[in-house]
């Protein structure tokens, strides 16, 4: 028997409902990602960093006006139009397409992380980043950051999974169909 998800509608029967449910779980994670970057502006801005795990994790102030690693750095218009575009994509892919859960979890992750940044580019033309690991050379990045690389990471699983076990399938069905041909 099928659980349901709101009011008695199965999520089989209304994905959209379902889906919609986890556009509102990206825009909470956005919500979260701007109030951590309010937190940093207003602490970390007048000190520049602060030791948040000593010798591990520092908050550092940082203004990037480019995306991973600096990369496009100046391009504001390009990012703002790229993000958005694929931004929009993954809301339609979540609202219109039965998908399994931890699908969906993977692309309310990268709405909410990119939404984030997003938002930092169209208001001030730069992302606020505030995280610096102590304990190795990696680039300060926040919040958004991480919740996009977590959703890219859970996407990959997710698609190595399914080849798995599509080869798995495809195996098994090629193992009985030769077992079938040996019968005849």
């Amino acid at each position: 028997m099928e659980s349901t998800a709101f009011c008695g509608m199965t999520k089989g029967n209304f994905p959209m409902l379902y889906g919609i449910f986890f556009v509102i779980g990206g825009l909470a994670l956005a919500a979260l990602d701007q109030l951590l970057k309010i937190c940093a502006t207003t602490y970390l801005l007048p000190v520049g960093q602060a030791p948040l795990i000593p010798g591990l994790i520092e908050l550092q102030y940082v203004l990037n006006d480019g995306m991973a690693f600096s990369m496009l750095s100046g391009r504001r218009w390009l990012l703002i139009g790229v993000t958005s575009l694929v931004l929009l994509a993954v809301i339609v892919v979540l609202i219109a397409r039965p998908m399994p859960r931890l699908d969906r979890i993977t692309w309310m992750l990268i709405l909410g992380g990119g939404l984030g940044n997003l938002i930092d580019r169209v208001r001030t033309g730069v992302v606020v980043d505030y995280l610096n690991f102590q304990f190795m050379e990696f680039p300060v990045f926040n919040f958004a950051d991480i919740c996009v690389c977590t959703g890219v990471g859970l996407l990959i699983l997710s698609l190595l999974l399914d080849m798995r076990r599509e080869h798995r399938s495809g195996s098994a069905t090629s193992v009985h169909e030769n077992h079938t041909d040996a019968d005849a």
